[in-house]
């Protein structure tokens, strides 16, 4: 943890450092944001600071505590600012007692997040390395851990709602938890709901030739997860209001009142919301699932991971010598409709045609997955930009203008596919690496 000032020549700045090298943060000579966690202590809020905050935060890679000194003149609008430009919290020096402590107690949370984040239980399930990703991830993680509240997740198909799922749960620090029930509300058969979530009693219905256990019952000290909890009817959602709220139901049949305590986590790839405003989804049940919502990124929103994603899925196909070039480029250049879920059909598809310890090649690729022959003719003739240049034509651009983007667009997207390595994209661009550390260098000092 490191104490960083972007006002570092001022007294107070020097103040609130020195407090928190008392508690054990660390405060180097310079103001390099290194490390995944900082503090950053501003007295006033103007481009400078604001600039300063979100290089600190490198894109959501680091937490940045702001802190904002007594007698500073931060409002609350500048508050959100510093929150936009990447900001994990803000905090006035001059609100507590032990101002020191407070921080402190913060940075240390979010350190055991971090290190929870690097365990096995976390990067052997849930791969990627995105800033969007890491995000919500990092929210996912501090929820589970410390917390006991209901979860919502939503997200496209095939974003990987069961897997955090399945995180939550192993996260949890309950020590002598349940299992987690999986119920998937999609195949709820709504004459039966009630034997599904309920139980029932010996002679309930006919065909109820013995007792049965619900969700409910067999997730008590445990979690429960909901899956596609949008497709509920509405009746059936008010059937839930009371054992979600209270803890108490009854078995289908039955009189007894039975008690269950369990952590709640339901999914969906609708927009519950919008299906309240449209009156088939209950608000009062909405509210009561929802105590923490978490959206997933789909993969064309975190793309800088569809490589690492694809590595571990041909690993698990026992073809870990990673892609060529070109395979690569089809990975990372082609649509993913059912997202992650897409994608991991795709490679292991490729990964079982694939013999030898070498890399995947052009040869392993299906042939229904190969790219056709105008799709690969569009971009050297130029047909694939003609839309991008006629916009940039209608907006005044200058044929430098045009060139220029492109070549910044195809580097920066080289350089986020293979995580920053200068040596790897270089080799896909068909540059020398120098080429790209001084357009990088040139890049910054123009700031």
């Amino acid at each position: 943890m490191r104490c960083l000032g972007a006002a570092g020549e001022s007294r107070a700045a020097q103040v609130v450092c020195d407090a928190l090298a008392g508690e054990g943060v660390v405060v180097p000579e310079s103001a390099p944001a290194v490390g995944r966690i900082g503090v950053v202590v501003v007295n006033t809020i103007t481009e400078r600071e604001v600039a300063f905050v979100r290089a600190a935060a490198a894109d959501g890679e680091r937490r940045v505590l702001v802190v904002v000194p007594a007698g500073a003149s931060v409002d609350v609008d500048g508050s959100w600012q510093l929150m936009s430009a990447g900001a994990a919290d803000v905090i006035a020096w001059d609100r507590s007692d032990d101002p020191a402590a407070d921080a402190v107690e913060r940075l240390r949370r979010w350190q055991h997040v971090d290190t929870l984040m690097d365990s096995a239980v976390v990067t052997e399930e849930l791969v990627g390395r995105s800033p969007a990703w890491r995000r919500v991830l990092r929210q996912i993680v501090e929820i589970a851990h410390f917390t006991s509240l209901s979860l919502l997740i939503t997200g496209e198909s095939g974003t990987g709602k069961e897997l955090v799922a399945r995180l939550v749960h192993a996260l949890d620090p309950r020590p002598d938890k349940g299992d987690l029930v999986v119920l998937d509300c999609t195949t709820v058969v709504p004459s039966l709901s009630g034997s599904e979530f309920f139980g029932h009693e010996r002679g309930a219905f006919t065909g109820a030739v013995a007792q049965r256990v619900g969700a409910f019952g067999q997730a008590d000290g445990g979690t429960l997860f909901l899956d596609e909890v949008g497709e509920l009817p509405l009746q059936l959602q008010a059937e839930l209001l009371r054992v979600i709220q209270e803890g108490t139901y009854k078995r289908v049949g039955g009189n007894t009142w039975h008690r269950t305590t369990f952590r709640l986590i339901c999914a969906t790839n609708r927009d519950l919301l919008d299906e309240e405003s449209r009156g088939t989804f209950r608000r009062d049940f909405y509210h009561r699932i929802a105590a923490w919502r978490c959206a997933l990124p789909s993969l064309r929103e975190r793309t800088r991971d569809i490589l690492p994603l694809a590595e571990h899925f041909a690993a698990m196909q026992e073809a870990a010598g990673g892609f060529d070039p070109a395979v690569s480029a089809l990975l990372t250049g082609r649509p993913y409709p059912g997202n992650v879920r897409d994608l991991r059909t795709l490679v292991e598809r490729i990964a079982q045609r694939h013999v030898g310890q070498g890399p995947i090649t052009v040869g392993d690729v299906p042939d229904d997955e190969r790219p056709p022959d105008d799709a690969r003719e569009a971009w050297r003739t130029g047909r694939a930009f003609e839309g991008a240049v006629m916009q940039a034509l209608a907006g005044g651009a200058s044929l430098k203008e045009i060139g220029d983007v492109a070549r910044d667009t195809a580097v920066r997207m080289a350089v986020a596919q293979e995580d920053g390595n200068l040596k790897r994209a270089a080799r896909i661009l068909t540059v020398s690496e120098r080429a790209l550390q001084l357009r990088r260098a040139a890049q910054l000092q123009e700031g």
